[in-house]
């Protein structure tokens, strides 16, 4: 780590932290910081510009160093040793330490004790990693910067010098949390490459229709003084000129108020009948006016309600349509890259908006989660590739055993090699048995024809010498002969005994060719 020697708010600490991921701005940056937004944050850095700050604000934030000081020393004694406040850097990222030890293996991080801390420190056995995330994200770059071993996370509130309340516990890194920084803030500085900066200078608080003038009906058994014809033609031009065209946050809060207005005026024009009625009897055309009017704003507030809701809707599922479609285009250029279909998480976008009631915080809200879903997408593909090249090794020569390559390579590396080496081995000890099985085999065929060999052989009939006579019976006569008689039975059988035995070594020969496992047939041959 290096260290800087910067004053904390010095135009130069202010251009040192415009070139540095800082380590109080990670839970803004994924989205989970209860101060600033993601946008704010991109919107700052793309400017150069940071909010201003007010009164109460700077209030907070010198309390805050005060109680920090105050509490310095408390922290030094739990630790054990002397802490020093200091700015360091690894890389491009970077981290204000409230107190570090020398050897920088023990940082300390102060915060004014709320309700929050108190209700995650309160429980039984809670540590520092319990605390909400905002407060993680912080110490765990702060871990990454200075490679300390764990932080002293203290909590404390004073009444002047005198210690009010004190609240402490330890964190310890966290490397899962560790590498979704990274992988956030590599997705932000893609993100701040594009980015449009739209700075809203105030919160939008919408405006409603001037006011009607005063509705004026006094009565004496007929109509004696009334404004009505003027007042019904400014109330109609003032709700002709209603917008009903809701887009951006100031649309909307100028219809939210002016559906105030219109049902403040239906109440004056409720009293001011009233009132008449009180002081004669009904006039038909005077009444006719007032409920004409009365009817026409209410339409008018319903209306504005309507829109007010469905609008507002559409422009939510327009901004989720939206995020949905990048998120697909996103999916798709990863598959392709890695010629796979990646298992990716898509980003959460209905919870992401729950709750949220203004376009702007809809949209930061859908484009936080957008961005944490790509940063954790990016992290998977990285190490889908690095599971492919490992894999087409371990695999050599056994490519057609993993015809689930796709789903193998999304596993967690030792789980996959794991696997591979299972099959793998499970696969030659297959092949080792089929070759023990076929080397039996071979040796028993081997038997069985010597077994056969043998047989036949004990079963040889003696040489046979052949008389003259029977040898011409035999071998045909070439010369022309005398037709003969038909022989008789007993002469044929005589003759082909008498041929096989001739050829007796031939059938011998073809026999112990044969496999014949069947000893029965054999015998009968």
């Amino acid at each position: 780590m290096i260290t800087h020697n910067l004053k904390q708010g010095s135009a130069e600490w202010n251009a040192y932290r415009n070139q540095k991921f800082n380590a109080s701005d990670a839970p803004a940056m994924l989205g989970v910081s209860d101060y600033k937004s993601r946008t704010e944050l991109l919107n700052e850095r793309a400017t150069v510009l940071t909010a201003e700050v007010d009164a109460g604000t700077q209030y907070i934030f010198d309390k805050g160093h005060e109680f920090e000081a105050l509490a310095r020393p408390l922290a030094e004694k739990i630790v054990g040793e002397d802490l020093y406040p200091v700015t360091g850097s690894e890389g491009k990222y970077s981290a204000s330490f409230d107190g570090l030890t020398l050897l920088n293996d023990v940082a300390f991080e102060h915060k004014t004790l709320n309700d929050q801390i108190r209700a995650a420190l309160s429980v039984p056995g809670a540590t520092a990693n319990d605390l909400p995330m905002q407060y993680q994200v912080q110490m765990e770059q702060q871990c990454m910067v200075s490679g300390c071993e764990k932080v002293l996370f203290m909590a404390s509130k004073w009444a002047g010098n005198e210690l009010a309340e004190e609240m402490h516990a330890w964190y310890t890194p966290n490397p899962e949390l560790r590498q979704r920084i990274i992988n956030g803030w590599e997705q932000f500085e893609a993100d701040l490459k594009s980015h449009t900066p739209v700075i809203e200078v105030a919160k939008a608080q919408g405006t409603a229709p001037e006011s009607l003038p005063a509705l004026r009906i006094e009565l004496v058994g007929q109509v004696a003084n009334t404004n009505l014809p003027v007042f019904k033609e400014v109330a109609l031009a003032v709700l002709n000129e209603i917008n009903t065209t809701l887009v951006t946050d100031e649309d909307f809060a100028s219809a939210e108020k002016t559906v105030k207005w219109c049902s403040d005026v239906e109440s004056r024009l409720a009293s001011a009948k009233q009132h008449a009625l009180s002081q004669t009897a009904t006039i038909e055309e005077l009444f006719r006016t007032v409920d004409e009017i009365s009817e026409m704003t209410r339409q008018k507030r319903l209306t504005l309600e309507k829109l007010v809701k469905t609008q507002k809707e559409a422009i939510r599922l327009g901004i989720v349509k939206a995020a949905a479609e990048q998120w697909a285009l996103f999916h798709s250029q990863v598959n392709a890259d890695l010629g796979i279909s990646a298992e990716l998480i898509a980003p959460d976008f209905g919870s992401a908006v729950k709750g949220k009631r203004t376009v702007s915080s809809i949209q930061d809200a859908v484009d936080t989660a957008l961005a944490n879903a790509k940063a954790a997408g990016n992290e998977k593909a990285l190490q889908i590739g690095k599971n492919l090249k490992q894999f087409d090794e371990l695999t050599q020569g056994h490519a057609a055993l993993f015809f689930d390559k796709a789903q193998l390579v999304q596993k967690p590396v030792d789980v996959m090699t794991a696997l591979i080496e299972q099959r793998i081995s499970k696969a030659k000890a297959e092949e080792a048995e089929r070759e023990r099985i076929k080397a039996e085999r071979e040796v028993e065929q081997a038997k069985r024809v010597e077994a056969q060999k043998a047989s036949v052989e004990a079963r040889k009939l003696p040489p046979v010498e052949m008389r003259p006579s029977e040898v011409a019976q035999v071998v045909p006569n070439t010369t022309k002969a005398p037709a003969k008689t038909r022989p008789t039975d007993a002469e044929i059988v005589d003759a082909l005994c008498l041929h096989f035995r001739v050829h007796q070594s031939k059938v011998v020969e073809w026999l112990c060719e044969m496999d014949l496992s069947d000893e029965s047939l054999l015998e009968q041959i």
